[in-house]
């Protein structure tokens, strides 16, 4: 576990609660220090919708800032019922499962049906906006039924709609991503200075790899001043270990997690200073006896890739694909102390290294404890083959694992550097540039997916840096009525007009969390509270001698 326990410190600031202003009145800075105007106002919604900011400081040099825009009481929002749409027998593709969107011969088939038995059908064309990567356009169309006042009455319909034979969910139509939408929006705003800061700019995940722990926990253990949740991490048992990061995972220097090659990483240092946004790919080998055989994971079960972007082999792609679980019963992965009490079990070979990279057991079936200091290797499938030539008890086998930047070149982090996954980016170089066929979440033949998690509004964990070389770390609260969320896009012109010069996505939905003093400032999504999460960025007080 990554430890540097410090005090907890007070909250030093006075509190400045500003009224609802119109855009051009003064109002407080942004954490970017630009002074206040219109054009510096939350570009979401109509202009002139009521904007506050409440500014604290948290310690010398780090500042939080709520903003509230918009009104509760916009009427042109409603609850409706969001019918999945089957194949049918005018779709390309009958046997397709049902999914918010489809065809339009399909949604025409569906609505005329749900008229037949007494809905109040309508069909709409989805279309979404160009990114630097993706052109956009029409992604399909989705069959709605009624308007209501409540979520209850939505419910209702869409109870009797089940008994009626069909599916679908209940939805507020302002998680929809119209620009006319009036709100409100709830965001907080995490800005670390380095020219004031004195703490410790930190990434945990916690005492081991394999298990999740809430933002909370994270930042209680190293008695940190705030908090928000960090990378995407497996979640399903069924797509490896719960809390593994699913993307490149470096704490104090070292790699634990290979990066899903080439999408975007957020760097950060324990001084917060040169806080960056980059792409990396890894490579890894083992080597004995002259001979060696690349390695295909780090600290993962193996023949499990979460947001693929692996190794040639890996189905159904080793290109990324977000929230997919890509498989390969042919792999090599390596294990540190750090994965978890033992590692994964299963058919295969295990061997298992002490501190000097000796082979002091050889288990088959896999799994077992790692000695302190020691590492293992895995095999399964025909790698098995493989790692019985190179490893032999009493032998010296070498595991050797290389982060690389855009360019090819190695790259070496410090103790003190600390690298969390990511995608997609958002603002490069101070320009809107939104990548999400690059970082896979354009998935090829389910635009339902991209609808559901590009498109859509949810709740949504941001980070960057300004031009200033501030960190800003950004969480927006979604699905609810209270908070609408935001749509990449629109977490793209949030995170510009913060001022950041580069920014990214980190994980958000029910993951979005940020802390500060031990509470949770945001109103997490998920209906049981604050989510356990893979990892954590943590901002920690001076503390005397460091």
């Amino acid at each position: 576990m990554k430890k540097r326990l410090c005090a907890t410190g007070a909250v030093l600031g006075v509190l400045t609660t500003l009224a609802a202003l119109p855009p051009a009145a003064e109002a407080s800075p942004l954490p970017g220090g630009h002074p206040p105007s219109a054009r510096h106002t939350l570009p979401l919604g109509p202009a002139g919708l009521p904007e506050t900011r409440t500014t604290t400081t948290l310690q010398p040099g780090v500042t939080l800032t709520r903003i509230v825009r918009g009104n509760a009481d916009d009427r042109a929002l409603h609850w409706t019922v969001e019918v999945s749409i089957p194949g049918g027998d005018t779709s390309p593709d009958p046997d397709a499962p049902p999914t918010a969107l489809k065809d339009r011969a399909s949604a025409d088939e569906l609505a005329a049906e749900l008229r037949r038995d007494g809905f109040e059908a309508r069909v709409e064309e989805v279309s979404t906006p160009r990114t630097a990567d993706y052109t956009g356009g029409t992604l399909g169309w989705r069959v709605r039924i009624g308007t209501f006042d409540s979520q209850a009455a939505a419910t209702a319909e869409r109870t009797r709609l089940r008994a009626a034979g069909y599916s679908g969910s209940a939805v507020y139509t302002g998680w929809d991503g119209e620009a006319t939408d009036r709100g409100p929006w709830h965001v907080d705003v995490l800005t670390i200075d380095p020219r004031r800061f004195r703490g410790t700019l930190d990434a945990s995940y916690g005492p081991d790899l394999e298990r999740r722990e809430r933002t909370t926990e994270l930042s209680a253990s190293a008695a940190a001043t705030a908090a928000v949740n960090a990378g995407f991490f497996v979640l399903d048992p069924k797509a490896g270990a719960p809390g593994d990061p699913a993307g490149v995972g470096v704490y104090d220097g070292r790699l634990l997690s290979e990066p899903v090659a080439g999408r975007p990483s957020l760097v950060i240092h324990d001084n917060a200073r040169r806080t960056e946004i980059t792409r990396l790919t890894w490579q890894g080998r083992i080597t004995a006896r002259g001979a060696s055989f690349p390695l295909n994971g780090i600290n993962r079960v193996p023949g499990l890739i979460r947001n693929c972007g692996g190794s040639a082999g890996d189905t159904p792609t080793s290109l990324p694909l977000h929230d997919v679980t890509c498989t390969n019963p042919d792999e090599l992965v390596t294990f540190t102390p750090d994965y978890g009490a033992r590692t994964p079990e299963g058919e295969g070979l295990e061997a298992v290294l002490d501190a000097h990279d000796r082979v002091v057991e050889l288990r088959s079936p896999r799994g077992g404890s790692i000695p302190p200091g020691g590492s293992s290797v895995q095999a399964t499938g025909e790698r098995v083959a493989g790692l019985t030539a190179l490893a032999h008890v009493g032998d010296r086998l070498r595991v050797g694992t290389t982060l690389l930047d855009a360019r090819g070149r190695r790259v070496s982090p410090s103790p003190r550097t600390d690298i969390v996954n990511a995608g997609p980016e958002l603002v490069r170089d101070g320009r809107i540039h939104v990548t999400p066929a690059t970082d896979g979440m354009v998935h090829p033949g389910d635009p339902s997916w991209y609808y559901g998690w590009v498109h859509k509004r949810n709740p949504r964990t941001l980070a960057g840096v300004d031009a200033a070389g501030r960190t800003v770390l950004v969480t927006a609260d979604g699905r609810s009525t209270d908070s609408l969320g935001l749509s990449i896009g629109e977490s793209a012109r949030v995170a510009r007009s913060l001022g950041l010069r580069d920014a990214v996505n980190l994980d958000g939905g029910g993951s979005t969390t940020m802390v500060a003093d031990g509470a949770v400032l945001n109103s997490p999504s998920d209906a049981t509270g604050e989510r356990p999460v893979g990892d954590a960025l943590l901002v920690l007080p001076h503390r005397n001698g460091t």
